[in-house]
């Protein structure tokens, strides 16, 4: 096995081996492993103490902030008071200073009282409790050994834990689901009980031992799921349930919330009564010994286990799942399901070497059509919902970029935590009072390279460069420049940079003179003072000996544009860019920019459009092509353009980049994608294959290119159906998708 050791953050410990119920559909008690016969009904003092011990060495070997105990069973309140008391006692002392401990305890109710809710009160111990739902449902499986009901018993419980006093400690009610039993009827049995949460779960089955299907159904348990989910999200989703919400956060591109589904590694251990360490429980679903791992809290480490061969396979994510599974297109999300529910038994010749226990989890699992048509349900039920409007509205995504643009300065602030002194404060400030009475502020942050100056000084203060709060302290120039836009009486004090002073959006001053300067809006222009001089600007787009100013392409038939060859944070193209261009190189450039504008007017008016709403920058390079890869870090909205060629060289070199600019800007306010680079697949326009990443790009970069240039058309066509399928892709990603076909085929 390759790859760092996962260490567990959850830990279940059990506190007692027997139980009060007789339930039918108990892993523990009715499965396959029955070793539940030879362990001590109640954990001693000794595993106590020892698992306390290997936890406490764990948590500070590998810096974990917090981990999770699950008092578990057999059922756990049968081990008594004064036992859980010691428990919960040992396991505090031990992580006290270590990292934060989550109790909890996952019961049936029957025996929950005041006496237990004050010790976990106490503690803080969270209690989930057991309930299949309405009388009916719940009477079906969780009954006690002579057939008598629980339901009535439970519901006391549950009632007893929703009070004021208790009800911190409410962790939810898990429900095991039986597609016999009414969806609907369930559902409202647990929702009328007003859970903080629901766990739904799939009964433990295995290929050998595969669930009852009601009727036959290959998708009964789908079936039965989305309709508790049609209700759920009818209802507004009154409280959380994990199942959904994990379908729902991996189809987002998200991590997976539980266990059962999606391909984070596994992070759990077992510790039985006896103080042997096991695996995931439900691996006695499987077969005599499958949780086995030989080890124990009295002479093996959390370590040991962690490195185990069967806690590895459950770590490897996508290469821990069958072939069919890795290319099937809902695996970032199923994960190819609960690793239990892929067991299939071998022929003894086909034994794993070395451990004489059948082989038989690289299978699909045996709720695999269940799982796709669950998936695939909820998708098709929320795509509408929760796909972000910028995909499909121009005028969202500028919303969304201007949003992450202000979210970043605020972030800096956050991160500086008053490192930056009086002269952060002051510039923050009057940030403040620029905003309230211009849109002076509004215009400087929506200059892209903005951004490019909010994610370096983020990035200098996190990896402490020398020279980190001097770059977090260029917001002074950025607020002296909204001033002057806003034509505001308030001083500025800046700093100058070998003598200079760079206004972004307006304009370079080189004053000669070093230390700090104040600058100061008059009439049209603005005033600085140096130390040695003051030097007047009478309008900000007037060149003077000391003042330079962006320049504009200002041609007929061409949009008004802000030709920067000065912002100090230009560079982030990938690709050298022009040092400054002479009045003459500056002259010619606009001509062939405002001709190759006209030519792509002409030939793609929708496209052409939609640019002049949100291109406001181009910056000169110096290579001869528009770089080979996305922009880079910058806000939407400036393109890095060759200087050289002419109308028929620089038409599809702005087109070509501003379909990259786009696709960037969607990036970064919505997930397209996940898992990039777990796969490559082919590129039709090379021979080596690509991670989706790339061939995303290519493909929106190409479907644009088609309407100016039907060579391409070809190439985009091919990528988007190898697109199609693709395991990586989100709701939204996939939407994007939806959006591409149909602009490919009106081309």
């Amino acid at each position: 096995m390759t790859g760092p050791l996962v260490p567990f953050r959850e830990i279940v410990l059990k506190v007692h081996s027997r139980c009060d119920l007789a339930c039918d559909h108990c892993y523990i008690y009715e499965h396959a492993d029955q070793s539940w016969r030879t362990r001590p009904r109640t954990i001693s003092d000794e595993a106590i103490s020892w698992t306390a011990l290997r936890l406490a060495e764990h948590a500070k070997a590998h810096a974990l902030p917090s981990v999770s105990v699950i008092l578990h069973g057999g059922e756990p309140l049968l081990a008594g008071p004064a036992r859980l008391r010691r428990v919960c006692e040992e396991l505090t002392r031990a992580l006290d200073g270590v990292a934060a401990l989550d109790l909890r305890i996952h019961t049936n109710g029957l025996q929950l009282g005041p006496r237990y809710l004050d010790l976990f009160e106490e503690f803080g111990v969270r209690v989930g409790i057991s309930l299949d739902g309405d009388r009916a449902a719940n009477d079906r499986h969780r009954r006690f050994a002579d057939g008598r009901s629980s339901h009535s018993q439970v519901l006391k419980a549950v009632a007893l834990l929703r009070q004021d006093r208790y009800r911190p400690l409410d962790l939810g009610l898990l429900c095991t689901v039986d597609a016999a039993n009414d969806p609907v009827a369930v559902y409202d049995a647990l929702a009328a009980l007003d859970p903080p949460r629901i766990d739904f779960l799939l009964p433990h089955a295995t290929w050998d031992e595969p669930p009852p299907r009601p009727g036959g159904s290959p998708t009964a348990y789908a079936d039965w799921l989305l309709t508790v989910f049609a209700r759920w999200d009818a209802q507004g989703r009154p409280m959380p349930v994990r199942l959904f919400e994990s379908v729902l956060s991996t189809l987002s591109g998200g991590p997976s919330l539980t266990e059962s589904l999606g391909l984070a590694p596994t992070d759990l251990v077992v510790v039985e009564t006896d103080g042997t360490l096991e695996q995931v429980d439900s691996l006695k679903s499987a077969y005599e010994g499958a949780a086995a791992t030989g080890f124990d809290v009295f002479s093996h480490s959390f370590d040991e286990v962690a490195a185990h061969p069967g806690v590895r396979t459950r770590q490897l994510g996508l290469a821990g799942v069958s072939e069919t599974c890795r290319e099937c297109p809902v695996v970032r999300s199923c994960g190819g399901g609960l690793y239990t529910h892929r067991y299939r038994s071998a022929p003894a010749e086909q034994a794993e070497p070395g451990t004489g226990a059948p082989g038989g989890f690289d299978n699909t699992s045996v709720y695999c059509a269940d799982l796709e048509a669950l998936i695939r349900g909820i998708e098709s039920r929320t795509t509408a919902a929760s796909v972000s409007p910028a995909l499909a509205d121009t005028g969202e995504l500028m919303v969304a970029q201007e949003e992450l643009t202000r979210s970043l300065l605020a972030g800096l602030h956050a991160e500086l935590g008053g490192r930056g002194g009086a002269e952060w404060q002051e510039a923050w400030e009057l940030a403040g009072a620029v905003e309230q009475h211009s849109d002076g502020l509004d215009e400087v942050l929506a200059h892209p390279y903005t951004r490019t100056w909010l994610i370096d000084a983020m990035a200098a203060l996190r990896e402490e460069r020398p020279g980190a709060l001097a770059i977090a302290l260029r917001l002074r120039p950025y607020v002296a420049a909204a001033v002057v836009r806003g034509r505001l009486d308030l001083p500025v004090r800046v700093g100058l940079t070998d003598g200079v002073l760079h206004l972004p959006t307006l304009g370079t001053l080189r004053t000669g003179a070093s230390g700090e300067a104040e600058v100061r809006a008059v009439e049209q222009g603005f005033l600085v003072r140096t130390p040695t001089a003051e030097l007047l600007v009478g309008h900000p787009g007037e060149t003077t000996p000391y003042w330079r100013p962006v320049r504009h392409l200002r041609r007929d038939g061409a949009p008004v544009l802000a030709l920067d060859d000065l912002d100090p944070y230009r560079d982030c193209f990938g690709t050298p860019v022009h040092p400054g261009l002479g009045e003459e190189e500056a002259a010619g450039w606009s001509d062939r920019l405002a001709a190759a504008w006209r030519l792509l007017g002409d030939t793609v008016p929708e496209q052409t459009a939609e640019a002049e709403s949100t291109l406001s920058t181009l910056t000169p390079l110096l290579t001869a092509e528009t770089p080979a890869r996305l922009p880079g870090h910058h806000g939407h909205g400036a393109l890095g353009v060759p200087l050289e060629g002419g109308a028929e060289e620089l038409a599809p070199a702005l087109l070509r980049g501003l379909r990259r600019a786009r696709l960037r800007a969607l990036t970064e306010v919505t997930d397209l994608y996940a898992l990039d680079g777990e796969w490559l697949r082919p590129a039709p326009w090379q021979e080596e294959p690509v991670p989706l990443s790339a061939l995303l790009v290519g493909a929106y970069e190409r479907v644009g290119l088609a309407a100016y240039d039907p060579r391409h058309r070809d190439h985009a066509r091919r990528a988007l159906d190898m697109l199609q399928d693709a395991a990586e892709l989100t709701v939204g990603g996939k939407s994007l998708l939806a959006v591409l076909r149909e602009e490919a085929d009106r081309g």
